[in-house]
């Protein structure tokens, strides 16, 4: 939070956590010209470049507009929180933080500023946010672009080209992304067969989904999870087809 407003931005990876104590520049003494209020999220490394790309580059809301909205109050209630030394306080203070960026992101959703190509730029467009629903609620579908084009009402070409300036990418081409995202989820859990993630995400078979997985990442999905996770006793191996 700046003189100028709040600005919420892509994360910068850092070797240090934020300070849970109040730092103050400058002069010590008197007033300060203004507060600043930091937070930071932690993502699953192996997910975040999708999660990233699918976010603005930063989301700027001036401050003569941030004032008496919901955005304001939760900043309010936030630097009250901070200050305090109430029992929970921890978990306050993370739930703010989690919804403060909900606001953020809703915030840019709903005004008037030119988003960048990318998942909340395709909430923006009613078209594009139905077929953004179907796929997530049903991935394992065998979706076709002709498919998509008829849940947003449009001609298979046109749905294919207003998709891609929307989203960045082609319809098929963010089913796919969106699968090995989820199936990347599965197999750092170690819960789940290879047989079973692939049906989960629309694969005919353990062998069609590994190949689709190495052909993405550069290695079989048995290689992914070893590489990603820390074996410890207990874990359960990942299992059902191929793993190399």
């Amino acid at each position: 939070m700046t003189p100028n407003g709040v600005v919420v931005g892509r994360p910068v990876f850092l070797s240090c956590k934020p300070l849970a104590e109040a730092v103050r520049h400058g002069e010590q003494q008197g007033e300060p010209d203004f507060v600043a209020l930091g937070g930071s999220f932690s993502i699953e490394t192996v997910n975040a470049p999708l999660l990233l790309a699918l976010l603005p580059d930063a989301i700027h809301i001036p401050a003569s507009a941030g004032r008496g909205t919901r955005f304001g109050r939760v900043i309010e209630l936030l630097s009250e929180e901070c200050a305090a030394d109430h029992p929970g306080k921890e978990l306050i203070i993370q739930r703010l933080l989690e919804t403060l960026l909900v606001e953020a992101l809703r915030w840019d959703f709903i005004g008037n500023n030119a988003a960048s190509a990318g998942l909340l730029n395709g909430l923006r467009d009613p078209a594009m946010a139905r077929v953004l629903r179907a796929i997530h609620v049903d991935v394992r579908a065998r979706w076709t672009v002709a498919d998509l084009a008829g849940i947003a009402g449009m001609s298979r070409s046109g749905f294919a080209a207003r998709f891609n300036e929307v989203m960045g990418c082609a319809p098929i081409e963010y089913l796919a992304r969106w699968r090995i995202a989820i199936a990347k989820q599965a197999l750092l859990s170690g819960a789940k067969s290879l047989d079973r993630i692939a049906d989960e995400i629309g694969y005919e078979s353990a062998s069609a989904f590994s190949t689709a997985f190495s052909k993405r990442l550069g290695c079989a999905p048995g290689r992914f999870a070893r590489r990603h996770t820390v074996a410890s006793p207990g874990t359960p191996a990942v299992s059902g087809g191929s793993l190399e």
